[in-house]
């Protein structure tokens, strides 16, 4: 964790932009907006389809709603974000999104790199036409097996150790980092592979994913290297996960991880003086 300046301003711990969402996953984007303001940052933008604005502002007041102009995700709809990219250190694409087609995702995602935020792609995200366009750059890609083989075309096993070779092989044949969502997440650089086995069988509730993927973009947003954004990140959403079902056994939600996360992360606050 990035020790937090005594005296530091709005802004300065971190600004996340959420863009996902549609008229029937609008909770998707804002679980992850949640998760990367309880890394402890400073402010988040969530950029989703006008027409689901009300239910998003509804969910919190924390957010700073951009609304987009189409339901599905456009080239009109990125040049809405222009103006306020340069504020953004990191970016979750993904959650609940529904591209209008893979040139409206990959011009987002060409937009954003350009201004070198990092980036979080997760979900819709996560398709072939991507992988072009984020080679070698500070991008964490957040699949699940199912998601893993619409990438790359390869088909795993359960085995840990047999999908730590197939993440490490493809994190580095695209110079990009890889958390493998499982009962034991596999993440890799290319270099350094983590299995991470926080968690429980209760995680299998919809929503988990999206916390995750609002974790990374949170630590990378305070200056993580993408490889330490997504450890952590997997490992603080299992420890989630498990204080969550101690309280309410296999009954949890996801939101009930957001609850969990601040007592994780507190022990490791950190104030320094100008």
């Amino acid at each position: 964790m990035k020790p937090r300046r005594k005296y530091s301003r709005k802004g300065e711990n971190g600004i996340v932009l959420v863009v996902g969402g549609s008229w029937l996953y609008h909770g998707a984007p804002a679980l992850a907006a949640m998760a990367s303001f309880r890394c402890g940052i400073d402010l988040v933008y969530i950029a989703v389809p006008e027409k689901i604005t009300t239910a998003i502002r509804a969910l919190s007041p924390n957010f700073i709603v951009l609304p987009l102009p189409d339901l599905k995700l456009t080239k009109g709809s990125v040049r809405r974000l222009e103006k306020i990219l340069p504020e953004v250190d990191a970016a979750v694409v993904g959650p609940g999104l529904v591209p209008k087609d893979a040139d409206a995702l990959t011009f987002l995602l060409k937009e954003l790199l350009e201004k070198d935020i990092a980036l979080v792609l997760d979900a819709a995200a996560l398709i072939p036409d991507v992988l072009a366009v984020v080679k070698g750059k500070r991008v964490v890609l957040t699949p699940h097996a199912g998601e893993f083989k619409r990438l790359f075309g390869v088909e795993l096993t359960k085995s840990a150790e047999e999908r730590a070779v197939h993440v490490k092989e493809k994190a580095s044949e695209y110079s990009l980092t890889i958390l493998l969502k499982g009962v034991v997440d596999v993440i890799s650089d290319g270099e350094t592979v983590v299995l991470n086995r926080t968690g429980t069988a209760a995680m299998t509730v919809g929503g988990t994913g999206d916390v995750l993927s609002g974790l990374v973009a949170g630590f990378l947003s305070k200056g993580a290297r993408p490889i330490e954004a997504a450890v952590a990140a997997a490992r603080v959403n299992g420890l989630a996960g498990e204080r969550a079902t101690v309280r309410l056994g296999y009954h949890i939600v996801a939101t009930d991880l957001l609850d969990e996360i601040p007592q994780i992360l507190k022990a490791y606050d950190v104030i320094v003086e100008d």
